[in-house]
């Protein structure tokens, strides 16, 4: 099924040293159109230096990153966001004195068209967009089961919503891939369960690609079509999630016996 949709992300070779030290190594993924795709390993693996490399937080000493056909080599974390790469961190990074409408809305900077000049004398071409911007962000909420707490302060959300808020607002910029950091940190059962059927409504709803870190063995077994496994900022698996249970490379290194 895989070879029959457009590859998304394309990562061959991948590597970053720090200093003297090799933090990831010959890393390889690939992410097709509509998949959910989990990448795992134990605390220390290089998950998050991988995510911090696609997005461009971090420039690979060594490797190629290809989104969507094109090779990212020196493009900056503003043009990897424009080009259709959106994330979440493992700890939620809301602006939290701001309302969760307004949370939102700031994820609509990629799409503002009107001019400093036009925001300083408040033209109509700023107050068209403004409008436009609320009504598409007010969309977004209502996805998310947060349209009545839009006027809310974005701290004051429990937790789980703040999750959702900080995923609405990734979907604001407009992505092709959402890459999610630990979605389900700190999340009860049943919040793990609305995450679940969220994560694959969003898919579905916006027909994107999604990857993500993720320790919740149920959550990742249970909603990724494809799994990779890294081990000491190494390449150690990947497959189905059956393939993976059942790797005993896998099991011995993270899973356990």
């Amino acid at each position: 099924m895989a070879d029959e949709k457009k590859l998304v992300l394309d990562v061959q070779d991948l590597g970053i040293d720090f200093g003297g030290l090799t933090a990831v190594n010959d890393f390889a993924l690939q992410v097709f159109e509509k998949e959910i795709v989990g990448l795992i390993g134990p605390n220390g693996a290089g998950k998050t230096t991988v995510f911090n490399m696609l997005t461009k937080v971090y420039q690979p000493s060594r490797g190629t990153i290809r989104f969507l056909g094109e090779d990212t080599a020196k493009k900056s974390v503003v043009e990897m966001n424009k080009a259709g790469i959106a994330r979440t961190f493992q700890n939620i990074r809301l602006f939290s004195q701001l309302s969760v409408l307004d949370n939102v809305k700031a994820g609509f900077h990629n799409s503002i068209t009107y001019s400093p000049f036009s925001a300083i004398f408040r033209l109509p071409s700023y107050f068209r967009q403004e409008r436009e911007t609320e009504a598409k962000a007010l969309d977004l909420l209502k996805i998310f089961d947060l349209q009545d707490k839009a006027d809310t302060i974005a701290s004051n959300l429990p937790y789980g919503a703040q999750r959702r808020l900080e995923i609405a607002r990734a979907l604001a910029t407009d992505p092709k891939l959402l890459l999610l950091d630990e979605p389900a940190a700190g999340m009860n059962p049943q919040e793990t369960e609305e995450l679940m059927a969220m994560i694959r409504k969003v898919r579905d709803h916006f027909g994107i690609a999604i990857l993500l870190i993720e320790h919740d063995m149920r959550l990742v077994m249970g909603i990724c079509e494809r799994i990779t496994v890294l081990n000491y900022g190494m390449l150690l698996a990947e497959g189905t999630p059956a393939q993976i249970q059942a790797n005993p490379d896998v099991i011995k290194a993270y899973l356990g016996e």
